[in-house]
């Protein structure tokens, strides 16, 4: 290949950031030059909620499409922002390791979400976090918020502040500098998060095979983050429920084990339906991990429909 890779990414702060990050790792591991190809996408666009204009791949079609059109080599992605479906012409080559996976609660006065007062304006454009934080503090207001980190911090922080909080994700904040901001790291056995959440992915046209670019990948490729992210991206597939889709999964390993639990949530946090599976892979080895992921998600889909989570996160067709 050439002595430039050239890196698909969302013009954002944050994505620019992120992207860095990992065009870092690749041109050293590839010993080549990065150039990277800011590409705007529809969710970059539109101030309206995720969920008006469709949650699902709002933020990836666009860099999909530069990818296949040989724009750039790579794109990276937030991976909660890929559909879970897989594209006939890429695939996923890599997954670094991951990030935190928590959300961070960022509230004016050092208020936690314990602690805000009682009609406090919580500002968010998730729908998973709305119905948490209706599940947790069905007090408060749920304001729905877009726009990057700096824009959201500037409702809570600013001169002319509208908003008492904002709940952001913890490796977005740390990724920009700007975990200075947080006055709580809400715990994951508690307040699941989005699948994939903190995670990076970089994906390659599918016939790609240049040795020089895959040894690159090998490098940046985390065996373990790869499995645990499946296991989550898995049970959104398997409930055929867009990534907008109020539904938390957290995946770990602990003393060889591969855990997993999933929480899908009705709209307004009133109901929600809880599934943990264990499994313990063969090896290490990213095959075995990733037979692992498919056991522990497939058993949680099937006890999940089992239980009506169908009826809280209404299927909207394959991702």
């Amino acid at each position: 290949m050439t002595s430039v890779i050239r890196v698909g990414t969302r013009g954002s702060a944050l994505a620019m950031a992120q992207t860095r990050q990992i065009s870092e790792r690749l041109a050293a591991a590839a010993k080549a030059e990065i150039e990277l190809v800011p590409i705007t996408t529809k969710g970059d666009t539109s101030r309206a909620s995720l969920a008006t204009i469709g949650g699902t791949g709002v933020f990836a079609a666009a860099l999909r499409e530069a990818l296949l059109a040989g724009e750039c080599d790579v794109v990276v992605h937030s991976l909660k922002d890929l559909p879970t479906a897989e594209h006939e012409g890429l695939r996923l080559g890599a997954v670094p390791k991951r990030a935190d996976a928590r959300d961070a609660l960022c509230a004016r006065d050092g208020f936690t979400l314990a602690t805000l007062p009682e009609g406090a304006r919580v500002g968010t454009g998730s729908p998973r976090r709305i119905a948490q934080l209706g599940a947790a503090r069905p007090d408060v207001v749920a304001v729905d918020l877009r726009g990057n980190i700096d824009t959201r911090l500037e409702h809570v922080f600013g001169d002319d502040p509208s908003l008492d909080a904002v709940l952001l994700a913890a490796a977005g904040l740390d990724r920009l500098g700007r975990s200075d901001a947080v006055t709580e790291l809400l715990p994951l056995e508690e307040w699941p998060t989005a699948p994939g959440q903190g995670a990076l992915a970089i994906e390659v046209r599918r016939e790609d095979g240049d040795p020089q670019l895959e040894r690159a990948l090998e490098a940046v490729d985390h065996r373990t983050t790869r499995a645990t992210v499946l296991a989550e991206r898995l049970v959104l597939a398997g409930l055929e429920a867009g990534c907008s889709a109020p539904i938390g999964a957290t995946a770990f390993t602990d003393d060889e084990l591969l855990f997993l639990t999933a929480t899908v949530y009705s709209a307004d946090g009133a109901r929600r339906i809880v599934s943990s599976h264990a499994a313990t892979p063969e090896s290490r080895s990213a095959a075995d991990l990733a037979d692992a992921a498919r056991d522990i998600a497939e058993r949680a889909v099937a006890e999940l429909l089992g239980n009506g989570a169908a009826d809280l996160a209404p299927p909207e067709g394959p991702l």
